[in-house]
């Protein structure tokens, strides 16, 4: 199956290997490069202007993907965008936009159940994470919790290279504590309305 078909069916599509090994280590340079200037900051939550650091409740940092890009996030990007393309053409989920972070997951942090929509918006349409860890394993924790109406709960592991796409609108979920560094680029398909 591929993304839009697993998106119509179940409105979650998990896709190993989005990209190879040597991807996530080239995006993880980069998401170096990008710490060692500074460009990470604690995540907030709220709106903008009451915005806060509130650690018991979202402990990571991030760092919106804006330009100058490395070579390895525009091939991302790009990749992204035939993504965007095919959701488009398969699902009709008419989404013209992509906004990205770096989320960096210090261990002990996680972030606690919450949903991608802020208040009041709809233009989020599908959010995405795409996870840049090497040798992760269970023991490592970090899970990315999927709920649903039915109180039924899927845990996804933050495996290196694997792509999680999911219909925003209403889907609640949550980062489990992390129990070393956890890191993963983030975000959303937009759409106009």
């Amino acid at each position: 199956m591929n993304a839009s078909a697993d998106l119509k069916a179940c409105g979650i599509s998990i896709r190993d290997q989005f990209v190879s090994a040597a991807e996530v280590r080239r995006l993880r340079k980069c998401a170096n490069d990008r710490q060692s200037r500074g460009d990470f900051a604690a995540a907030r939550i709220g709106a903008r202007a009451s915005a806060q650091r509130r650690a018991e409740v979202r402990g990571d940092f991030t760092c919106w993907l804006r330009e100058p890009f490395q070579g390895p996030e525009r091939a991302l990007l790009d990749r992204l965008e035939d993504l965007r393309l095919e959701l488009n053409r398969e699902a009709y989920l008419g989404l013209f936009e992509l906004e990205l972070h770096y989320a960096l997951y210090p261990p002990g942090a996680g972030y606690a159940p919450h949903v991608d929509q802020p208040q009041g918006t709809t233009q989020r349409k599908v959010s995405l994470v795409l996870y840049l860890n090497e040798d992760w394993g269970p023991a490592d924790g970090g899970v990315l919790r999927m709920h649903d109406a039915n109180t039924q709960v899927l845990d996804i592991e933050p495996v290196g290279g694997r792509l999680v796409c999911f219909l925003t609108s209403g889907r609640e979920h949550q980062v489990l504590p992390a129990r070393r560094d956890r890191l993963s680029i983030s975000g959303w398909f937009r759409g106009r309305e």
